[in-house]
């Protein structure tokens, strides 16, 4: 066991916090710039998400693959108009979005997937700009410079650096490297480098040297705070069957 101590009614020891509104207090605030892990709903930083909707923080600007569903993963800030904007690939799930989009009540930058865990990438390793083939010639293209390299046009791509990272992995032990599953490594490790905070929820906590080196995909040095979350409702996005 992790022994945590209390300091004004937080606990925490060293980058560890019991839960994630001990993990973000003093953090949150309205205007916000918050990168959110994850790919769809898998891997998302549910706990994270459901501290800041209920901090009640608006005008945020939030950098995710997705929009979530009406009730789940950013979802669940868009239900309290607590976003102003989103940076997002994927926004096709959503009614609430949809409806708040559709209002003017929400600002949407869409951005490819790609290129959007490169702007993140980029803005983590102080990268302020890059070009790219993507989106050259589409609506993508719209108010971007375009340089010609070897012939070709390419769309210059602004890095993203946000106020906060909320990221999900598998495992992570007291210094806060990190190791994720599967799917959750999409946009996970970009996001958790591309913040001035960044918090990590965990499905296992580990006592330091129990990680082997080589599988850590994060390491501690970008992560400030920890908390190991509990009953994880994992929803599905779109649930299909087929008979056997």
């Amino acid at each position: 066991m992790i022994a945590l101590a209390q300091r004004e009614g937080v606990f925490w020891m060293g980058k560890i916090y019991e839960g994630a509104e001990a993990a973000l207090k003093g953090v949150l605030r309205d205007g916000l710039t918050i990168a959110v892990g994850g790919f769809g709903l898998c891997g998302i930083p549910e706990h994270g998400l459901e501290a800041v909707r209920q901090s009640g923080v608006k005008n945020l600007t939030i950098v995710s693959i997705t929009g979530g569903t009406d009730d789940a993963g950013v979802g669940v800030l868009l239900q309290g108009h607590q976003v102003k904007k989103l940076i997002a690939s994927y926004v096709g799930e959503n009614n609430v979005l949809m409806d708040q989009f559709t209002k003017k009540e929400l600002e949407i930058e869409f951005c490819p997937q790609g290129t959007l865990a490169e702007r993140l990438r980029a803005g983590g390793f102080g990268i302020p700009a890059f070009y790219t083939k993507t989106g050259v010639g589409t609506i993508v293209a719209e108010g971007k410079e375009t340089r010609t390299f070897d012939g070709r046009d390419y769309l210059m791509e602004r890095g993203i650096f946000c106020d906060l990272a909320l990221v999900k992995a598998w495992k992570a032990d007291e210094e806060g490297n990190l190791v994720y599953r599967k799917a959750a490594r999409n946009l996970n490790p970009v996001a958790a480098v591309a913040a001035r905070l960044t918090v990590a929820e965990v499905e296992h906590l580990v006592p330091n040297g129990q990680l082997d080196p080589d599988l850590v995909h994060t390491p501690g040095l970008v992560v400030q705070r920890v908390f190991k979350g509990l009953n994880f409702k994992k929803p599905i996005e779109r649930r299909t069957t087929r008979t056997a």
